[in-house]
């Protein structure tokens, strides 16, 4: 009974969202997607309850039901958290439809927005303690290109071990703007234990699927700039905004003044925020997480 009444209650939303003088494209994605989260976390609660049914002993039929009735309410609490997290979105976006218009005559290849230079041949190496263990981190710029959107994209090689062992394997995908704005049009990321794929969440291609391309980095940073960094719902909906650019940053490859300081969130993770610093000539040299202390930071640069 509760469900239908908050189904219907989506509804309702629907129509006064629908029904305004304009509509508010932003706020009807917010409530379509929950709808679809919701129904999600119930269709995932039936077929728990079937494998449930498939155990021999009762005692382990009924906590295997209980099981699968906490995880159904978590999950509905994230479905709502996930929707609280798009709309704040929404009022700082405004109602429009997120449908970036990519022209690939106005790209190159070439990427040396200065806080964020993509060279071929470069190599960025992180470090930090993380719940999970010691992470290393390379972010290898290649010489590999790819169409996409018919815009010609920089490939990124970006490899993470955690305690000595390869745990993500990702291909990034760039391109900058005649106006230098450099722009995100997807990845290959996969998740990896002992040697072995087990997952590929993150995924998401611009042009596939209805996922689009956002901009990672400005041309011109302003403080209070808000902007999606990618866009392909449930899967990829990062987004950041400037939080200064006057920051100091000392890590082990050095000392970087007049960094550029965002906070990037993202309504899949709504306790997650991350705050990146990044250094004029250099790109990012220090990731932190407020709520925990961690620091990924760069340790150095290699050039081929």
């Amino acid at each position: 009974m509760q469900f239908r009444l908050l189904t219907a209650s989506l509804v309702i939303g629907f129509l006064s969202i629908v029904t305004a003088e304009a509509t508010d494209f932003c706020q009807l994605t917010s409530q379509t997607t929950l709808q679809s989260c919701r129904e999600g976390a119930q269709s995932d609660f039936s077929l728990a309850l079937g494998n449930c049914d498939n155990l021999a002993s009762s005692a382990k039929r009924q906590s295997c039901r209980q099981q699968a009735s906490t995880d159904l309410s978590d999950a509905k609490n994230t479905c709502n958290d996930q929707f609280v997290a798009r709309q704040a979105v929404c009022k700082r976006l405004g109602p429009e439809p997120y449908d970036p218009r990519i022209n690939p005559a106005n790209f190159s290849s070439v990427i040396d927005n200065p806080y964020y230079p993509l060279k071929p041949g470069t190599t960025f190496v992180y470090e930090g303690q993380t719940p999970d263990g010691f992470e290393h981190n390379e972010v290898a710029v290649t010489d590999k290109t790819r169409k996409i959107m018919s815009v010609t994209v920089v490939e990124v090689h970006d490899r993470v071990w955690t305690d000595g062992k390869l745990t993500e394997d990702t291909l990034d995908w760039f391109a900058q703007d005649k106006q230098g704005n450099v722009w995100y049009f997807g990845e290959n990321s996969k998740q990896l234990e002992n040697g072995l794929v087990v997952g590929i969440e993150g995924t998401w291609t611009a042009g596939l699927d209805f996922a689009k391309p956002g901009i990672i980095m400005e041309a011109h940073p302003t403080v209070g700039d808000f902007y999606r960094q990618e866009f392909s719902l449930d899967t990829a909906e990062d987004v950041a905004v400037v939080l200064s650019l006057d920051q100091n940053a000392t890590v082990p490859a050095g000392k970087f003044d007049d960094c550029l300081k965002t906070k990037d969130t993202t309504p899949l993770e709504p306790d997650v925020v991350e705050n990146k610093f990044y250094a004029p000539g250099v790109g990012e040299v220090l990731e932190t997480a407020p709520a925990t202390g961690e620091r990924l930071q760069l340790v150095k640069i290699k050039t081929n």
